[in-house]
This record gives structure tokens, C-alpha cells and sequence, in this order.
């Protein structure tokens, strides 16, 4: 009988494989990081077969670090970096182009133009995303009319677009010996070519943006069995879940009910609020966006809130500036001061995401004087981030018109006392990190786990789940108030900077 289920965990900057037992609980981990390409500036890319490499090698890692074979795993889910772009070849499997990364910015011409061409709300109405350089469909058809052969080959059903789920699905199950080609509600919803409501491909979106339909995997719930892995040590065993990252991470924070909200803090930051059975249009700046479907269930729906730069920002401290050299030492580095020293960072490297949508802005660093130092701009750069979540937990309010009682959180940065301290403070109500805190892979492997009855039910699954520490809020109510209206003022700096 099986005593785990597995998950791919695709990230931006590493992949990881994880084994865990029918408690929720960790029995193996392995990870590997994969090249950042940027080309020139505003472009980013991942080489998407060398993601299916280290795939392969992360999940031989575990198995073997675990001591089991395929027989002891019932199922495996995938969850992945949402957004990135891959297209590649039917009969060969080669991607015909690097993958075009959801942070890339290369489509932003395009986004001026179809939003004076086609206006925002034709897009928003039926995806619930704003027009963006963020999602799927501009960078495919950034690759369709940009590399030789590409849409001609399209047209004619030789080629095929995923997100990395996809590809990695494609690869898992033979790839081009009969491998699947398909993806969940979830990562469909973030290409801006599903319509939210009837959660299938939208005609009238794929003509926006000259999409022949034939080179789309089928959409699928997020929680059912896809098909079997062909080949190597999980051989036979059953790919049964499929989530974007952040809704994985809801998932595995068990966020089930209307109202509950998580923030993961990982290279960007992304806050999901489940608002249940209902589609909430946001009217500040949020994503609507699908939560999860299990099996043949009604589909679940989120308001999001993202943020391109959070993990990212203090990698930029460490690799460009060279202030610290490991991204741990950050905490460090500003508990060396008491305070900002009135510094403010805004990191919109690549344009602000929610809730302004402003892809002409660009970063700033604002209230420089001879006092400011090192400390200061670490202090600063840990608050970006918390100022940033802070936003869109104001945001989700005003749409939601649901108070927030607690936010759970998880990712790399919760790590770091003084940011979910700060967190805590900004917000004004308690943070709350789980004890089981790899929460975006063990989303997925609930999702596989429910498609083959390892976990008997969603509610099962709300009993695992237990908190390892809760920050409350201690910050003076006029200084909390001051920092805000500080902040607010820095974010307004970093408008239309790119003409």
C-alpha cells in the first residue's frame, strides 16, 4: 500500500521534488536551482529543458534520499511557476525559443496598443486580468510572430504552448511518444485566453491576440488523474494534481473557506484571498482569478494580489550592490539601525503590479540624505516588501468587503523575524506561519492525494494543518499611519518613468 504522495515544485529560480506521508509531513526533499537569461533589459527567460532536467534529477534525488521505489508513492502532483511561456515541437520537443518568464516586460509596446485599441475592460471582463506584459498570451504571441517558421507552424498543429506544468506533464507522460498536452483551470487563468466563467478557451480572446487555437492544451480541474509517468524511478504512478504555485500555496495553507487569505514571500509576493463559489470583480486593482476545481466540484475563485519584486529586491541588494553576500545576512544588516532613517525603496524593476498596473513605472530609492547607510536601505528594502502586501490587503478589503482576520503566510522570507514583524505592525492584525511551511508543493500533492483517495477530504486536510508562530501587531497606530502616507508618496516617484 502507498505511504506518500509526491509534487513537483517548478519554481522561478529552482526546482524541487517532495515526499510526503498521509500527515501532511515531509519524507524527502530534494532541489536545484536553473540559469536566469536576461538578454537585455526587461527580458527574462528560463531554458525550459533544463527545468525538464533538473526535474528528472530532483525526483531521483528524493526517491533515493527516501529509500523507495514508485510502488510507494500513490500519486504525484505539479505545481509551477505561473505565467512563463514555453512553445515547442510535436515531433522533436525542442522549444523553439527560450521560455519567456512572467516577469519579461519585451511585450510592453503591445500592451499600449491593443489597450488603445481594444480598452482594458473588453480583457478584464473576461479574464479578470488587466492587459499586462504579466500573463501568457502576448508572450505567445510575442514567439509566434518573432521566430521564423513559428506561426506557420502553429496553423498547421506542429507546435504546442504551455505554461511549465504543461511541458513537464508532456514530458512526464512520454512526451513525443503520446504525451499529454494539458493544463489545470488554475494555470489557464493566467494566460488571459480563458474565459473565467465557463473556464474554457475564449474565441473571441484568441482573435485579440491571433492565437490559432490548435497549439492549446485541454483544460482540465485542478484534482483528478491525468494519465501515468512513463518513464524513470516514479514509473506507473499517477500525475493526479495540478496547480499554479500561489494557488498551491492556498491550497496547502487550506484556505477553503471565503475569506481566508494567504501571502507567499518568494521572489515576487502574491496574496490570495478564497472568495468561494463567486467571481469578484475587483474594482482596486486586484486579479479575479481561479482558486482550484477539485475533480468535477464547482470551480473556487480568488481576488490576488501581486507583487513582481519581494525576494527578488534583496537578490538585487546582494548581486548588484554587493551589501551583503548571502540573502540571510539582510536581517542583520538592518537590525544594525532602529529604524528606515526616512529611506523608502520602491522596486518596480519591471513596473508595479497590483494594485496600480503601471508598467511604465521603474524603481526608486526616495528621502536620500548624507544619514542614510547601508542598515537603512536593508531596513527599507525588507519594508518595500511588507508595504507592498500591506496595499493589497487594502485592496482586497474594499473589494471583498471582508474585514481580514489573520494572514497566513509562507515562502523563503518568512524566515526573517523582522519583516513579519513589520508585516504584522503595517497590517495591524496577526501573521501566522503553519508548522508545515513547504505549503505550495504540499497544495499539489493534496490535490493528487484527493484525485486518488489517499486524503479522504478537503476538511481532512484542515485538521493537518497546525501554527508554528503568530507575529502580533505592536506599532504605534500614528506612526503606522506616517510610514504608510511616506510610502504612498515614494510609489507616486516611481510613476510613468519610461515614456
Amino acid at each position: 500500500m502507498p505511504h506518500y504522495v509526491g509534487a513537483i515544485d517548478q519554481g522561478t529560480t529552482s526546482t524541487r521534488f517532495m515526499l510526503c506521508d498521509a500527515s501532511g509531513k515531509l519524507a524527502a526533499c530534494a532541489q536545484m536551482e536553473h540559469q536566469q537569461i536576461y538578454p537585455q533589459p526587461g527580458w527574462v527567460e528560463h531554458d525550459a529543458e533544463e527545468i525538464w532536467r533538473r526535474t528528472q534529477q530532483v525526483i531521483r534525488q528524493a526517491m533515493d534520499q527516501a529509500g523507495v521505489k514508485a510502488s510507494a508513492v500513490a500519486a504525484i502532483g505539479i505545481t509551477n511557476q505561473r505565467e512563463t511561456t514555453v512553445v515547442w515541437s510535436r515531433t522533436t520537443g525542442k522549444p523553439l525559443h527560450h521560455a519567456i518568464v512572467w516577469q519579461d516586460t519585451r511585450v510592453a509596446e503591445e500592451v499600449t496598443r491593443l489597450s488603445r485599441e481594444t480598452g482594458d475592460v473588453f480583457f478584464r471582463s473576461r479574464t479578470g486580468l488587466p492587459l499586462s506584459t504579466y500573463f501568457s498570451a502576448l508572450k505567445l504571441q510575442w514567439i509566434l510572430e518573432n521566430i521564423a517558421g513559428a506561426r506557420r507552424a502553429a496553423e498547421a498543429g506542429e507546435i504546442m504552448f504551455g505554461n511549465i506544468d504543461t511541458f513537464l506533464l508532456w514530458h512526464l507522460t512520454g512526451g513525443t511518444d503520446n504525451g499529454l498536452h494539458l493544463t489545470d483551470v488554475t494555470n489557464a487563468s493566467r494566460t488571459q485566453l480563458m474565459h473565467l466563467k465557463t473556464l474554457q478557451w475564449d474565441p473571441e480572446l484568441l482573435r485579440a491576440f491571433a492565437i490559432p487555437e490548435q497549439v492549446l492544451p485541454r483544460i482540465c480541474s485542478s484534482s483528478e488523474v491525468y494519465g501515468h509517468v512513463a518513464e524513470g524511478p516514479l514509473r506507473g504512478v499517477a500525475i493526479a494534481g495540478i496547480l499554479g504555485d500561489q494557488q498551491a500555496a492556498l491550497v496547502g495553507q487550506t484556505c477553503f473557506k471565503s475569506g481566508e487569505a494567504k501571502n507567499t514571500y518568494g521572489t515576487g509576493c502574491f496574496l490570495l484571498m478564497n472568495t468561494g463559489a463567486r467571481a469578484v470583480e475587483s474594482k482596486h486593482g486586484l486579479l479575479t482569478t481561479v482558486a482550484y476545481r477539485m475533480g468535477t466540484q464547482p470551480a473556487q475563485y480568488a481576488l490576488e494580489g501581486s507583487v513582481a519584486i519581494g525576494g527578488a529586491l534583496v537578490q538585487w541588494l546582494r548581486d548588484n550592490l554587493g551589501l551583503i553576500q548571502s540573502s540571510a545576512e539582510i536581517e542583520d544588516l538592518a537590525r544594525t539601525e532602529a529604524d528606515n532613517g526616512d529611506v523608502y525603496i520602491v522596486p518596480a524593476f519591471s513596473g508595479l503590479y497590483a494594485p496600480y498596473w503601471k508598467d511604465s513605472a521603474r524603481g526608486v530609492i526616495a528621502g536620500l540624505t548624507r544619514f542614510a547607510n547601508k542598515g537603512h536601505l536593508a531596513r527599507a528594502v525588507l519594508e518595500a516588501v511588507a508595504f507592498q502586501t500591506g496595499e493589497g490587503v487594502e485592496a482586497r478589503e474594499q473589494d471583498s468587503q471582508i474585514a481580514l482576520e489573520v494572514l497566513r503566510v509562507d515562502g523563503g522570507m518568512v524566515r526573517n523575524d523582522l519583516l513579519m514583524q513589520f508585516q504584522a505592525d503595517i497590517l495591524d492584525r496577526p501573521v501566522v506561519l503553519p508548522q508545515i511551511q513547504e505549503t505550495t508543493g504540499l497544495g499539489a500533492a493534496y490535490a493528487a492525494g484527493l484525485a486518488v483517495g489517499f486524503f479522504p477530504s478537503m476538511s481532512a486536510l484542515r485538521d493537518h494543518w497546525n501554527a508554528e508562530k503568530t507575529w502580533n501587531p505592536k506599532m504605534d497606530k500614528t506612526k503606522r499611519a506616517q510610514m504608510y502616507r511616506q510610502w504612498k508618496k515614494a510609489v507616486l516617484r516611481s510613476f510613468d518613468w519610461v515614456d
